[in-house]
């Protein structure tokens, strides 16, 4: 009888130690990690309910945490179209920038390529503005159109030099204008000029840079003549005041 209740004691002893080894454990040991692939589900979940700044988040976790993990190249692609999508574009280019540098090879890069572009275009913000971006841009379009002709984003990349360029033929323009209606015609013929030579692949900016120049090259030439004949008119009344 004893033994009975002997045993019957230390089996109750075993499973209340078994049980009580995993109690502990919940409430000593953390939480077990997310995988990587869990992450990376999470993450393009976010980006399905739109919620970019999660998914940026997620993604850097994911980058952070397991970098070696084979969803972390598509991560760091993801990254980029995440702050693109939130038009976050200064960090989408670096996030695309990055990419390249670090897989030259990869197939997606005529991809990164044009979003590079996109992100640099989308910077821009009115032809009264600088326009470093847009060059740069221009500089990602026409290394897509050279070096993957035949990617599917060959075509929009072409449309898209053509857009950067006449926005900067348009920023040319606008300066042009600034010195004409300041009527300091002599800078004003010279950036007519500089857009005729430069921008002939955007006739109709072109065409107008041609008219507006005849007209600041006239005015500048009668100016330098009025200001000739008041330096000769000064320099006779300077004699006359001697005399």
């Amino acid at each position: 009888m004893h033994k009975k209740l002997l045993r019957s004691f230390l089996l109750a002893m075993s499973i209340f130690m078994v049980s009580g080894c995993g109690i502990i454990d919940m409430i000593y040991l953390p939480p077990a990690e997310d995988t990587a692939q869990e992450i990376f589900e999470a993450a393009n979940d976010a980006m399905s309910e739109k919620n970019y700044v999660r998914a940026v988040e997620l993604y850097n976790k994911l980058r952070d945490t397991y970098p070696f993990s084979p969803y972390t190249i598509d991560a760091e692609l993801s990254l980029g179209d995440a702050y693109f999508l939130d038009e976050e574009y200064e960090l989408a280019t670096e996030s695309y920038k990055d990419f390249e540098s670090l897989h030259p090879r990869h197939e997606a890069i005529p991809y990164v390529l044009y979003q590079t572009g996109m992100s640099l275009m989308k910077q821009f913000r009115s032809v009264d503005r600088a326009t470093t971006e847009l060059q740069e841009a221009y500089d990602y379009f026409n290394r897509l159109h050279q070096m993957y002709p035949d990617s599917p984003y060959a075509k929009g990349a072409e449309e898209h030099m053509l857009t950067c360029r006449k926005l900067m033929a348009e920023h040319e323009l606008y300066i042009a204008d600034v010195f004409w209606h300041m009527k300091k015609y002599g800078p004003a013929w010279h950036r007519y000029e500089f857009i005729m030579k430069n921008f002939q692949d955007v006739p109709e900016v072109a065409e107008h840079a041609k008219e507006k120049s005849l007209v600041a090259y006239h005015n500048y030439k009668e100016e330098q003549a009025k200001e000739t004949r008041q330096k000769r008119q000064g320099s006779w009344r300077d004699w006359f005041k001697w005399l």
